[in-house]
């Protein structure tokens, strides 16, 4: 199901996101946590937060390791599968699910980042700065 035109999210009364409600699922465990994620085109991986790792049954070590380069420089990233549920940030209707996708856990994140390879790249996007919106939909052959 597309998302038209749907307004960005307001981030502390000055900058506007665009922003998805998110549910994040640990296929092995079915622990969850819901919370949001900022599109992010200019993140080649999706990034969760490596705070979010122990709530979802993860042993963050545990994950293959990656060294990740940032804004901020290099750091590393845990790597563990999770499954993503992205619901409307209006309605709370579920969107799309993206099953079984390996995902970096990062230490010093504070927000889930919803990047290409593993997540936009599934989609077309259209962002809208002026109007402050943006809509997501699968591509043509791949609606659900």
């Amino acid at each position: 199901m597309p998302l038209d035109n749907c307004p960005f999210t307001c981030f502390n009364n000055i900058v506007y996101r665009p922003v998805l409600s998110v549910r994040i699922i640990n296929p092995h465990t079915k622990k969850s946590f819901k919370t949001y994620g900022i599109i992010d085109t200019g993140a080649d991986e999706c990034a969760i937060p490596a705070a979010y790792a122990s709530l979802l049954g993860h042993n963050l070590q545990d994950g293959e390791t990656r060294t990740i380069s940032t804004g901020n420089g290099e750091t590393i990233a845990y790597v563990h599968t999770t499954k993503f549920e992205i619901y409307h940030p209006v309605s709370e209707k579920l969107l799309y699910t993206i099953d079984d996708t390996p995902i970096d856990f990062m230490p010093n994140l504070s927000v889930v980042l919803l990047g290409v390879n593993s997540f936009l790249s599934r989609f077309i996007l259209k962002i809208d700065y002026p109007d402050k919106s943006f809509s997501i939909k699968y591509p043509q052959n791949n609606s659900v």
